[in-house]
């Protein structure tokens, strides 16, 4: 996430702590297993060839972001057209966390119920409520991310080359470049750009809170915790939150 993208600030920077707190080989492990689920998932639902499925195409690109070695990416793909691959079923939980703050939860799973029921346990515990679907989402918006080093250009390059595609907006940082399209012009965008600055360093539909809240450390303690508990789920793929977190919150949680 660009330096100054305060959408997902809570999340992305529990990231950052999990992997500064957690034992590192665990978490790669983790993170291949929901990497690969994605990768069967979408190898299944189209062609085999990331070449003519974008969204094989985006879970490929995901994994080699996370440094997941070429054998698991091909195997994943594999397992897809063989006989013992699992159908898992897309699902997104909506609710509400302490502070009246929104989450958006995308989950793919092989038993319904399970994961409803393990989903609605962390929200409970944490002190928010699960909601019905569609509750929270009008406060996001559905749109594509794609995500460059900075390395590839200037500012002005970068926006002149996003607008050209047919991008709604793009914002640099030190950190890099991201662009923001619409969910129909995600694809032909996300092609447009990498043709020029070769391919992103992440690219996928996310869901972008239109605001953020700012909440308490308290509050924003039992989020974290939350959004950590969700992530630990083998069947969770995206968490997303429309809060922001203090520095001194951050630090006191090790990041």
């Amino acid at each position: 996430m660009t330096g100054n993208g305060t959408e997902m600030a809570g999340h992305s920077q529990f990231k950052n702590i999990m992997h500064k707190k957690g034992k590192q080989d665990a978490i790669r492990s983790k993170v291949f297993g929901k990497l690969a689920r994605e990768i069967t998932v979408a190898a299944k639902m189209g062609m085999p060839d990331p070449a003519m499925n974008p969204r094989l195409r985006l879970a490929v690109i995901a994994a080699r972001a996370e440094n997941m070695p070429k054998d698991n990416i091909d195997r994943a793909i594999k397992k897809a057209s063989g006989g013992d691959a699992e159908n898992y079923d897309e699902v997104r939980y909506e609710g509400y966390a302490p502070g009246g703050v929104a989450l958006i939860v995308e989950a793919l799973t092989d038993n319904r119920n399970r994961t409803a029921g393990e989903v609605r346990s962390y929200f409970t515990k944490a002190g928010g409520a699960l909601a019905e679907t569609g509750a929270v989402a009008f406060m996001f918006d559905h749109v594509g991310s794609i995500e460059f080093d900075a390395k590839i250009g200037s500012e002005d390059a970068v926006m002149e080359a996003a607008i050209e595609a047919g991008a709604e907006d793009a914002v640099s940082s030190v950190e890099g470049h991201e662009i923001v399209t619409s969910l129909e012009s995600f694809a032909e965008v996300a092609k447009a750009l990498e043709a020029k600055f070769g391919e992103p360093r992440k690219s996928k539909l996310v869901w972008k809170p239109q605001n953020t809240i700012a909440v308490d450390d308290e509050a924003g303690e039992k989020i974290l915790k939350l959004i950590g508990a969700l992530e630990e789920n083998d069947d969770v793929q995206n968490v997303y939150a429309n809060f922001e977190i203090s520095d001194a919150l951050v630090k006191k949680m090790g990041g």
